[in-house]
């Protein structure tokens, strides 16, 4: 089981998403099922995650893909309107609302074949079953098993990605710095990430400490 204590927040730059580089902010439960279900624990066979773009949704599915495929288990991770036939092991479906209308058909068949007991099927979308456009049918069937909706990140939460980033690529960033880029611009967790490692390099091809000024100067130059 994954230990609570191993739930600390370590970005790196291009690091492949696991569970403990996930900053689970008021999602420690969705984190924990996860871990359950990638070790064949979860008692439920089927799991919808759904979040806005940016909250982290992708990289939990790619995490608990990731953990599973480490403990030798068999695991299957779509990102397209390429199902497969039949279930076996874990299915791992992102973006379920993209899929064409032959993958929602092949998508509902392998739901009821994990109820069967055929095997797990993870999927994640951008909304609530109920709110997703796609076939009603498929809409149910997601319902059927664990839906977690993911909690945004509160200031404190994003102020702490944004400070672990930067300590990644040895960067001080000054708190004015952090509330700055928290009240201007996008604030999703990847936004901000990315325009950490922007700013990176933006001061040290001027080498120039980041600075509030120098941030506003990088905001006009990149607008």
């Amino acid at each position: 089981m994954l230990a609570i204590r191993q739930l600390v927040l370590n970005i790196q730059p291009e690091a492949a998403p696991r569970f403990d580089n996930f900053l689970p902010g008021d999602n420690l439960e969705l984190l924990l099922a996860l871990d359950a279900l990638a070790r064949g624990e979860l008692p439920e066979t089927v799991a919808y995650i759904w979040g806005a773009p940016g909250s982290g949704r992708s990289h939990l599915l790619r995490a608990t893909v990731g953990a599973a495929r480490q403990l030798g288990r068999e695991v299957t991770y779509i990102a397209d309107s390429r199902l497969p036939e039949d279930l076996s092991g874990l299915l791992a479906v992102d973006d379920v609302d993209a899929l064409d209308a032959g993958a929602q058909v092949r998508l509902f068949s392998l739901i009821n074949q994990a109820r069967e007991g055929s095997g797990l099927v993870l999927a994640a979308g951008p909304a609530a079953p109920a709110q997703l456009e796609v076939r009603a049918d498929l809409a149910t069937r997601l319902s059927w098993g664990l839906v977690f909706g993911l909690r945004p990140l509160n200031e404190a939460d994003r102020a702490t990605a944004i400070h672990e980033r930067a300590a990644a690529l040895g960067l001080q960033l000054p708190q004015d710095v952090v509330r700055y880029l928290l009240n201007h611009g996008r604030r999703d967790l990847p936004s901000l990430l990315a325009s950490v490692d922007a700013l990176d390099a933006y001061s040290l091809s001027l080498k120039r400490p980041v600075t509030v000024p120098l941030v506003r100067e990088w905001r006009v130059g990149k607008a």
